[in-house]
């Protein structure tokens, strides 16, 4: 072999497998290792980008972590009152301790907080929430919204084409209204596509209404749908490939497995279609009738 032969790659940068096992983000992977709570065979890891060609002998925190699984995705109904974080120092309920027990370690594709319900996608992939959360996505987020108060509308047209609060630049939203209403209480539907820290809250506090409800319906392309409340549904193989091919493209990695499909539904290519088969009815009432010109030749033409 010759020294300018192309070697052979030596494995992932740690924070990326482990990302892909779902310890957690890449971000947050790198937080952990520097914290010294990553380790390989009892060694410390000091740096994010150590080659690793497996996570066999990898602990965090002392917890042996397990080959990356397929990556799946779920959407989960979250009721109000239960946060979006493993541990809460005030001891409120959090949304993984909700989780089924034959659930495998997930993370939640973003937050919603404590009284927001509604749509929360779980992952088991880290590399595959942080893809979700990006703004560059450019995915709506869409909320149903109960409010108390009198909007400005104004502000309403301030916040469609977008806004900087308190030094916070905004992107313009859509938001679906009744400007002819005169109630204090009313219901509306918004649609964000980044998801900062309380946004709706904030937007719609800005124009003039008080949140009392808040529940999110859809996320891009996956919905809330008939879903019941605390309930989770794991979404199909053929559903994420189709949503995230730009994410398993872009990673280089093999799409997930489709559902099987039972043999009468495969397509055998190379193989002629059958043909129809004739109606022997139909072919014995022509020959019995002497009226019909191709069994009677001789039968004058009608004009």
């Amino acid at each position: 072999m010759t020294d300018d032969m192309e070697q052979p790659l030596k494995g992932e940068r740690i924070a990326k497998m482990l990302a892909r096992a779902g310890v957690g983000s890449r971000r947050a992977v790198e937080r952990m290792i520097a914290a010294g709570m990553v380790k390989q065979n009892d060694q410390v890891i000091t740096t994010p980008a150590t080659l690793i060609s497996s996570v066999e002998g990898i602990t965090v925190d002392g917890m042996v972590v397990k080959p990356p699984a397929p990556t799946t995705l779920w959407k989960y109904h979250k009721p109000a009152g239960r946060v979006t974080t493993y541990y809460d120092e005030q001891g409120r309920p959090t949304v993984f301790e909700a989780m089924p027990e034959n659930m495998p370690r997930v993370l939640s594709v973003g937050r919603l907080d404590l009284n927001t319900e509604g749509l929360l996608l779980m992952t088991n992939d880290g590399e595959l929430a942080r893809w979700l959360e990006l703004p560059s996505s450019g995915w709506l987020r869409t909320y149903k919204v109960r409010c108390y108060g009198y909007f400005d509308r104004e502000k309403v047209a301030e916040i469609r084409r977008g806004i900087t609060l308190e030094g916070v630049q905004y992107r313009g939203v859509k938001i679906d209204i009744d400007e002819s209403r005169e109630k204090s209480n009313i219901w509306l539907t918004i649609g964000i596509r980044e998801g900062k820290n309380r946004e709706v809250r904030k937007l719609l506090d800005y124009i003039g209404l008080q949140v009392t409800r808040l529940i999110r319906l859809s996320f891009g392309p996956f919905e809330l749908g008939e879903i019941k409340r605390g309930a989770i549904e794991q979404i199909s193989a053929k559903e994420l490939t189709l949503a995230c091919a730009g994410f398993f493209r872009d990673r280089g990695d093999s799409l997930p497995v489709e559902e099987t499909k039972s043999p009468a539904a495969k397509s055998r290519s190379g193989w002629a279609k059958a043909k129809a088969k004739p109606n022997k009815r139909r072919i014995n009432k022509k020959k019995r009738d002497p009226k019909r010109r191709q069994d009677n030749p001789k039968a004058p033409h009608k004009k």
